[in-house]
């Protein structure tokens, strides 16, 4: 028997207090040192490589390919076209499990866009799969495109019926309004170019199948992997321990996995393939482009009256993906009467994806660079008008906020700022021949939860082990994690070990909608406080302990010791006691499926977006909020725009570790830095191609663009949100920067700039 050790206050060790402690990361000496193991640097022995190739034409079809000279070409092993490569089985539905109906063709012979994989290439090294891919030849017979949704053909768009949100009569209310705003605002195509190339390694072991490949959703990709290929689930395994950036590009199963899965298999030996830099902005999509119309009417003291909105965004030609652009609208402000309507245009591009905060970001540009056009338009400072339509209950569903901290969000902002300070008049603010602008916007993301499982393992040496199917794209989950299962212990966090990012690990929910933390937060905590009662219960009643005999509830855990209550002095060390009863371990897997699922609806459950529900069967709307204060210099001479200065508020409900969150925070007003200013696909009207497809063209910030950030923590703990308190954190950094900073362009300059980016051209031919 030991005395508990003492610790020093504020040790690290410290049992109690972990969750909402400022740790640092535990994976982060190992992404210093180069010991994390992302996907694409698995080198097999034997391992072959893949490159893909790419259609010159925006549309029409494959008649025939020439693979001759690539054939011929040294170190090739297999060269795949339309015409030659075999089609798998046809998926089943990610929405839903329905099962797919006919084949998978990855090299179909219809082109749909600039830039769609036509064939590949697969030789002994990387140099001379390029090499030879250089050597093929296609044949096509072209059609006529529809570039983007500005082009003549483009056409009126397809109504979206299930996008229609109406209440009051917004139309009317509009009409007689006594103060009228009317502005077109556009976003362009954005791409999520992450770090971490994507790719797969693809191994073969009979009929089972490994694929080591980034992933935000590892269960959901496996399923599809594993329909393509015919085998049963069990037989696929998706491992992702570390992904190197995602933002929602990374969710879903795509033509790299199946061509280095179809390569593994038929030359019986691994293969690797990677995407290209330019080809990440064809492989897979960003986000649309989205055009609205926004009328906002308001009484003179600025109160909302209507809101009648008018969107467009672009998908492909062959799904209907839509950027929902009333998704801030309708849940931001007071508004009686409100009317959205969206339409969608099927022109030749990939069909665009999820890209950080989906939908929120381009509803917020339009929404919030209208309400900075109202408060010019009522004379009322845009943040007094804000207040004034602040939203005591959901204004479209009616519901109670589980908890809303926007307000707080606006005055703690404010005040941090400076914004009294502030003159309402534009160019009122200079530096030289400089101008300075402030400018404010506020922006919303919706919590989701979806079912998961989480295991933990308390070894016979006294540590633990968390496991779990989910994974970490930089944000932390093996930190936060660790400190949850500490938490729920009582146990040093130097002692937790997580593994992550393997399907043959508890299932786990997709790392998206913000979600994953929460979620996973909750299903550790409940399974170590499963482990923790399960090892008091086998310290009362097993032989070999010394505890065997005491009554029930005497005994309590704290810092990696068990005790009785009143007697610290007894204290045995957990891994002790598991060798003392005859264990090498205890192991617990936690889950939150509801009661009674069964295993079929469990599997729909976590590898579709079927399992996707609102927190607490949606009996309150549980939403993140946030408040941006953005100062602008502007050249007067030039046109050029800096953001010299950025303080931002959050109301994310309980933040599991604050110093992450913030990193979070930071990273989303980053993007939406660049977003604002320097980000947008530009577009070949003759072919659809995205003529900056590459890191010198496509811009996005770096550390000379970036000021210092201010974020700051509004929110309280909101247990309605999700079981430890927590609410979305990683994407509602995004939303709100862009217009933030063009209201704040505005106020420097007097000159309103509707369209994203908002970049040197178009600043002067503004003026």
């Amino acid at each position: 028997m030991t005395s508990i050790p003492k610790r020093k206050h504020g040790d690290s060790s410290d049992g109690a207090g972990h969750l909402g402690a400022r740790v640092s990361r535990m994976e982060g000496p190992r992404k210093a040192e180069g010991r994390a193991d992302y996907a694409l640097d698995y080198r097999p022995e034997g391992m072959a490589h893949g490159v893909l190739v790419r259609a010159t034409v925006g549309a029409g079809k494959v008649l025939a390919a020439d693979t001759s000279a690539a054939e011929r070409s040294p170190g090739v092993l297999l060269v795949l076209t339309p015409f030659n490569t075999p089609a798998l089985k046809a998926a089943s539905s990610f929405l839903d499990g329905s099962p797919g109906v006919g084949e998978h063709h990855i090299f179909p012979v219809d082109v749909l866009h600039w830039g769609q994989h036509v064939g590949a290439v697969i030789a002994e090294t990387r140099q001379q799969a390029e090499e030879a891919a250089a050597l093929l030849r296609f044949v096509y017979e072209e059609a006529e495109i529809i570039p983007d949704f500005h082009a003549p053909n483009a056409g009126q768009g397809a109504p979206v019926d299930y996008a229609d949100v109406d209440w009051g009569d917004a139309l009317s209310a509009y009409d007689s309004a006594a103060v009228r705003v009317e502005a077109e605002y556009e976003t362009p195509r954005e791409y999520h170019v992450p770090l971490e190339p994507h790719g797969a390694v693809a191994e073969w072991d009979g009929d089972r199948l490994t694929l080591r490949e980034p992933s935000q959703w590892i269960d959901a990709m496996a399923r599809t992997y594993a329909d393509w290929f015919d085998i049963p689930f069990e037989n696929m395994r998706l491992v992702s321990h570390y992904v190197g950036g995602g933002f929602g590009s990374k969710v879903f199963a795509m033509s790299q996995g199946a061509v280095a899965g179809l390569a593994a298999r038929m030359l019986q030996r691994p293969v690797k393939v990677a995407v290209t830099r330019p080809q990440s902005f064809t492989a897979f999509g960003g986000r649309a482009a989205t055009r609205q119309s926004l009328k906002l009417g308001a009484a003179a003291d600025g109160r909302l009256l209507a809101i009648v909105q008018d969107g467009a965004s672009e998908t492909s030609k062959f799904v209907p993906f839509m950027e929902q652009l009333s998704l801030a609208t309708a849940v931001m402000y007071d508004v009686p009467n409100l009317r959205s309507r969206q339409r969608l245009f099927h022109v030749n591009t990939v069909t665009p994806g999820h890209m950080r905060a989906p939908g929120k970001h381009p509803s917020a540009f339009g929404l919030e660079s209208a309400m900075d056009e109202l408060a010019y338009a009522t004379g009322i400072d845009p943040l007094d008008l804000r207040l004034r339509n602040e939203a005591a209950i959901n204004p479209q569903t009616r519901q109670a906020w589980s908890s809303r901290r926007l307000r707080e969000a606006l005055t703690e902002g404010a005040k941090r700022f400076g914004w009294s300070d502030r003159s309402m008049a534009p160019r009122a603010m200079r530096d030289g021949h400089t101008l300075v602008g402030w400018g404010l916007a506020c922006g919303t993301f919706p919590a989701l939860e979806q079912p998961g499982e989480a295991g933990i393992t308390i070894r016979g040496d006294g540590s633990v082990e968390v496991t779990s199917g989910a994974i970490d794209m930089g944000t932390g989950t093996y930190t936060v994690l660790a400190q949850t299962a500490a938490e729920a212990l009582d146990v040093p966090i130097e002692s937790v070990e997580v593994r992550l990012g393997d399907s043959n690990l508890p299932r786990a929910p997709m790392s998206g909608n913000s979600q994953l933390s929460s979620i996973m937060t909750g299903l550790v905590h409940k399974a170590g406080v499963a482990a923790r009662e399960q090892l008091v219960g086998l310290a009362l009643t097993e032989p070999g302990s010394p505890f065997r005999g005491l009554d029930a509830n005497t005994l309590e855990i704290s810092g990696g010791y068990i005790h009785p209550a009143r007697d610290p002095s007894r204290a045995v060390a957990i891994g002790d006691l598991i060798r003392a009863i005859g264990r090498d371990r205890l192991d617990v897997v936690a889950d939150n499926f509801p009661a009674g699922m069964s295993g079929e609806e469990r599997f729909k459950t976590l590898t579709t977006v079927a399992g996707l529900a609102l927190p607490g069967g949606g009996t309150h709307s549980v939403l993140s909020w946030c408040a941006h204060f953005i100062e602008v210099r502007v050249d007067e001479a030039m046109g050029t725009v800096r953001v010299s200065r950025v303080v931002s508020a959050f109301d994310c409900g309980r933040l599991y570790n604050p110093k992450l969150a913030e990193s979070q925070f930071k990273g989303g007003i980053i993007m939406g830095i660049g977003q604002a200013l320097l980000e947008g696909g530009q577009v070949d009207p003759r072919d659809g191609r995205i003529v900056n497809d590459n890191l010198g063209e496509y811009l996005v910030p770096t550390n000379a663009d970036i000021p210092e950030i201010e974020v700051i923590s509004v929110g309280e703990p909101d247990y309605r949100a999700s079981p430890m308190g927590g609410k979305p954190v990683g994407e509602i950094g995004i939303v709100g920067v862009a217009p933030a900073i063009c209201n704040a362009v505005y106020h420097a300059t007097g000159t309103r700039i509707r369209t994203l980016p908002l970049n040197i051209h178009r600043m002067l031919s503004a003026q």
